[in-house]
């Protein structure tokens, strides 16, 4: 059904402006007790109250159903999760009807529109920014729910800015983000804020104020969709800007959605110029806000209190479980006295989406759109001669990993084919970024393909000196955590050290190298030749790499500063599943190579 291009906006989306959402029914309002007592003697009228609902998601990354794509399965987990904004649907109804929806507003920080195949397929294989192309199964999902506001996440930016901006125009309501700010100009490049008014019988209305913040991270992670048309400002300095102009502007309540996480850290290695997560830091720091749901951390945070340095007010913070697997709901208290609304109580509880089953109405709407993305994901493409698994891939050289490798250095090196960079050699790097990804023997599909690599990331080539590259393996290597020679080895503890993420360890192809687990961070690097040959410091390389690492993302030493010589926006699992396509059998023998491996005092750890 077509959709109306977000009529509430009385201003363009670059202006920025928020507007009150009106219309609200009137909330029952608390009823005068009988007086007692004889004659004409007066009783104090009892204060009017008003209680509101707020609910709240997060990082929904494309769940509308209970479905996981890779395993074409209903999704499990050990904990007994349900996830999909079709459970989240229900929870909704149950409030609404509990409390009335003229008292509730729902709303979401933020990572919608990237993370699974329904949302991959919508944004490139039958894209939504097509002449005729369909509305988004998200937009679909959220609109028929009946959300009020949404944060801009991170991952909205993952597939550029025209798809972004189609998936907003088919939204019926506001994506807020007061710190995504149009590079030029400086103004709002999307609605800071939106304002909605509950009318209350007998008394003046509750007007709620919702600020949307974003992720400063963007500029580093999408940094080639972003850089030179938006700029992302800290969260703490646009809240400070924009929740006193929504005081004066009459908001009783002010709730912050805010696409960060509540820790005040960065992710690991991320030299970012603002805190990456920094929600609590906000609710500290900026005086007048109510509650923060949280997003971004993938975090259950059910009750989260934080008291503001200034006004040493109570603010409020949760944070629900990611792909829907939890409902975030805050239950605000306003008493009004002496001409005013003021918020007396606010608390907050996040409730399971496993206690409740599908609304029958989201899994109607959305299941042609369903099954068309389990046909795509099931096709086969090749077959594969053995299994390959990630299982041991953090600490052993695993030819899965090396299928990555090979794919990306085929790319570059036919990119490069007639330009200046031709005659240099081509490596890659890869992470592991799943411990549980499977090819198995036999038909190879591509949902096979896109449980390896997980992200939506794509290829870049930079040029890379041997200094260089021995420095970002002696990164790479602190991964590892230090195991002294004849220590026991456990695979468990082996890894991760500092909290490293496994998606920010990674593989080096086409050099050979050794990784002395045994000493110091730093100097582990040992015997790193290229064909054969100790690397020469001045040596050049082009260096096959994924956008989230060639922007910065982890911090790898020289690389995010390296010349880059070449990029595409076709993702990196897409030219798997080519190469894969163009062979047709998947054998190691075409890809697998033994490039690296731990040590301890030249003797291999495995």
């Amino acid at each position: 059904m077509p959709l109306n291009r977000r009529k509430f906006l009385k201003k363009s989306a670059v202006t920025g402006a928020g507007v009150a959402l009106t219309g609200a029914v009137a909330a029952p309002a608390a009823q005068a007790a009988p007086g007692h007592g004889h004659g004409h003697a007066t009783h104090p009228k009892p204060a009017k109250r008003y209680a509101l609902t707020v609910m709240g998601t997060t990082d929904l990354h494309g769940h509308v159903f209970n479905w996981d794509y890779f395993k074409d399965a209903e999704y499990s987990d050990s904990a007994g999760n349900a996830q999909g904004l079709a459970r989240i649907s229900t929870l909704v109804n149950k409030i609404r009807k509990e409390k009335g929806r003229e008292n509730t507003l729902l709303i979401d920080a933020g990572d919608t529109i990237q993370g699974t195949p329904l949302t991959y397929y919508y944004a490139k294989v039958d894209p939504i920014t097509a002449k005729r192309g369909p509305v988004h199964p998200m937009a679909q999902a959220m609109n028929a729910i009946g959300y009020d506001a949404a944060a801009l996440g991170n991952h909205e930016f993952n597939y550029g800015i025209e798809t972004l901006r189609k998936f907003e125009s088919q939204l019926r309501f506001p994506l807020l983000g007061a710190n995504a700010l149009d590079a030029k100009t400086l103004k709002p490049a999307f609605p800071p804020y939106v304002m909605k008014t509950f009318h209350v019988k007998g008394a003046p209305s509750v007007k709620v104020a919702v600020l949307g913040l974003t992720n400063p991270g963007i500029a580093i992670w999408d940094k080639a969709y972003v850089q030179g048309k938006l700029t992302f400002p800290g969260l703490e300095e646009q809240a400070a800007k924009w929740v006193p102009k929504l005081r004066s502007m009459g908001a009783d309540v002010v709730i912050v959605s805010a696409h960060s996480g509540s820790s005040g850290t960065s992710s690991y290695g991320d030299q970012l110029p603002y805190v990456e997560n920094s929600a609590a830091l906000v609710a500290q720091q900026v005086p007048g806000i109510d509650a923060i749901l949280v997003g971004h951390a993938h975090l259950e945070i059910p009750e989260l209190k934080v008291t503001n340095a200034k006004s040493g007010r109570t603010v409020v913070l949760s944070e629900p479980l990611a792909f829907a697997e939890r409902l975030s709901v805050f239950d605000v208290g306003l008493v009004f006295s002496k001409g005013r609304w003021s918020v007396e109580s606010v608390a907050s509880k996040v409730l399971n989406s496993n206690s409740v089953a599908d609304d029958p109405k989201i899994t109607r709407l959305l299941e042609d759109e369903h099954a068309k993305v389990v046909k795509y994901v099931n096709q086969v493409v090749g077959s594969a001669t053995e299994t390959l698994t990630t299982v041991e891939a953090r600490y052993k050289d695993a030819p899965i990993i090396d299928l990555i490798t090979k794919v990306q250095e085929d790319v570059v090196r036919a990119a490069l084919v007639g330009t200046a960079y031709a005659s240099l050699p081509v490596i890659a790097q890869a992470s592991p970024f799943s411990r549980t990804s499977e090819i198995p023997a036999g038909n190879v599909t591509i949902r096979d393909l896109s449980g390896l690599y997980v992200y939506d990331n794509t290829l870049v080539a930079k040029v890379m000196t041997g200094a260089q590259l021995r420095a970002y393996l002696e990164f790479s290597a602190e991964y590892f955590v230090q195991t002294a020679v004849g220590a026991p080895v456990d695979v468990e503890k082996l890894t991760n050290a500092n909290n490293r993420p496994d998606y920010n360890y990674d593989y080096v192809s086409g050099l050979s190298y050794d990784i002395d687990i045994a000493q110091a961070a730093g100097s582990r690097i040992k015997n790193l030749t290229y064909g054969g040959v100790a690397l020469s410091d001045g040596q050049q390389f082009v260096l096959a790499v994924n956008n989230y690492r060639a922007n910065g993302g982890g911090a790898f030493p020289h690389v995010a500063s390296a010349t880059e010589v070449w990029s595409e926006s076709t993702e990196i699992r897409t030219r798997i599943a080519e190469w894969v396509t163009a062979k047709g059998v998947l054998d190691p023998k075409d890809f697998a190579s033994v490039d690296w491996r731990l040590t301890r005092a030249g003797t291999p750890v495995f």
